[in-house]
């Protein structure tokens, strides 16, 4: 976000020490040039994301499996009843939802336990896939980032745009 206001200033600042003139077509930057820029930003913040996520899981001992969408995950009590979770069951968590900054934003001792068609219904995307790495039983922590949790937006309630969400879950359900 810093990166992208700071750009954006520079820019404008650019643009108002300019003479009064009308702009020079061929000095402007095309949709092709602003979209190649907007996809450098958002790779800068991703790897910027990445960073803190890997010194956060370093700081705590946490040896994490990371998957090619940048999820971050470890099963630290496993009772490995049957198979690994899948798309179209019915998975049931215990949970607990915390920020970066340890800050607890939501729970199952507060909430209840949450339920959700895995690949299906309207829950974060990382909490899809992380189920699938779990089988009944499992407690893991998992850690997604910004964009396989609530994006630019945030959840409009306890989860600010941009944020790390940090799950400690236990898949007490399959069907």
């Amino acid at each position: 976000m810093k990166t992208l206001a700071f750009i954006m200033s520079l820019f404008l600042t650019a643009q108002s020490c300019q003479e009064s003139a009308p702009p020079s077509t061929s000095n402007m930057p095309t949709q092709r040039d602003v979209n190649r820029s907007m996809e450098d930003i958002n790779r800068q913040m991703a790897l910027e994301e990445d960073a803190v996520i890997e010194g956060f899981a370093e700081r705590r001992g946490w040896e994490m499996t990371k998957t090619g969408t940048g999820l971050r995950y470890m099963v630290y009590e496993g009772k490995g009843e049957g198979e690994k979770a899948k798309d179209g069951q019915i998975a049931t968590l215990d949970y607990k939802v915390s920020l970066m900054d340890g800050v607890e934003v939501y729970s199952s001792k507060e909430d209840g336990p949450r339920s959700f068609m895995i690949g299906q219904d309207n829950v974060e995307t990382g909490l899809h896939e992380a189920v699938t790495y779990l089988k009944l039983g499992d407690k893991a922590h998992v850690i997604l980032p910004s964009h396989l949790a609530h994006g630019l937006t945030g959840d409009n309630n306890k989860i600010p745009p941009r944020s790390t969400v940090i799950y400690n879950l236990e898949l007490i359900g399959l069907k």
